[in-house]
């Protein structure tokens, strides 16, 4: 537990920034903007070109979309069985099978396996969570939600445009180069990717909003239970089975334990899936998650 206490705390942080009248409505934004712009694709161009290119980079990618169908067809076996609407089945499947794989998840990593833990973390995210919410994301809320979705076209142009896939191509062709950085820009990108965590961490905490629906109680705790226990201890017994190990095979499985996608909760919001159920998720999954992570990297 020790471990998350100073992820909590800038959480805390976060929370209480929200009643200050000298902090902007939208603080939450312009951190997220930061984290998206400079740190998160600093630390990239940082971790990445340290990557033993191995067959293990592939367990990210492999373990993050089968995550996302393996608990996609849960939430969708348990939404027809429950005889649930709609809306609330569209929700569920955006908020259980996407994680927080980036905001909170690279910092878990660093916490909990150090530095050389991040580039799984990043191709997890990147290639996994990233493509699956863009893709996957955007075919749920076609099939569920309300207004109009992206063409194919405007879906690849915001892959490729996105900064942290930008810097992260970037980071696999300098490694692959084997082309080394000065020493200035080193250390410029060390102290980018050092701001990122407790930037993070105060971004969400300012941007949670705790209400929760009476009505959509046992959504959330179906919903939370499948992301945060279900799925990540079926994974961890499932790689047990198949005699798998190693740092990116337990990076990967930690990264399955993370909490609902606030991104994901965002888009659910725009195209009507039960706002108030997703951003419930995505709140309440944090704070959970403070508890059930410590849990599970012990199963690791």
């Amino acid at each position: 537990m020790e471990a998350v206490f100073p992820f909590v705390i800038l959480l805390l942080i976060g929370l209480v920034l929200q009643y200050l009248d000298i902090f902007p409505k939208e603080t939450d934004k312009s951190l997220n903007l930061y984290v998206i712009y400079v740190a998160l694709p600093a630390l990239i161009l940082q971790q990445v070109p340290k990557l033993d290119f191995s067959g293990s980079i592939l367990t990210p990618f492999i373990m993050s979309w089968l995550v996302v169908v393996f608990s996609g067809l849960l939430v969708f076996l348990l939404c027809r069985l429950l005889g649930w609407s709609k809306e609330v089945t569209g929700a569920l499947l955006l908020m259980v099978p996407l994680g927080n794989t980036s905001f909170l998840g690279i910092p878990m990593v660093e916490r909990f396996f150090g530095s050389s833990g991040i580039p799984y973390a990043i191709l997890y995210d990147q290639f996994g969570s990233f493509l699956a919410l863009s893709s996957y994301g955007t075919l749920i809320i076609a099939v569920y939600g309300s207004g109009a979705t992206p063409g194919i076209w405007s879906l690849l142009k915001r892959v490729v445009l996105f900064p942290p896939f930008i810097a992260l191509v970037a980071a696999l062709y300098l490694r692959s180069a084997s082309i080394p950085f000065p020493g200035w820009l080193d250390t410029l990108f060390s102290m980018g990717a050092a701001s990122m965590v407790p930037v993070v961490m105060v971004a969400i905490g300012f941007q949670m909003r705790l209400l929760l629906p009476k009505d959509e109680l046992l959504p959330l705790l179906v919903g939370l239970t499948l992301r945060l226990g279900v799925t990540p201890i079926a994974f961890i017994y499932g790689c047990q089975f198949l005699d798998l190990s190693g740092k990116a095979v337990q990076v990967s499985l930690l990264e399955t334990a993370m909490p609902p996608m606030v991104t994901a909760g965002a888009m659910a919001s725009i195209a009507g899936l039960k706002p108030g159920l997703s951003s419930a998720m995505a709140a309440y999954g944090i704070l959970v998650s403070f508890f059930t992570l410590p849990y599970i990297y012990d199963l690791l």
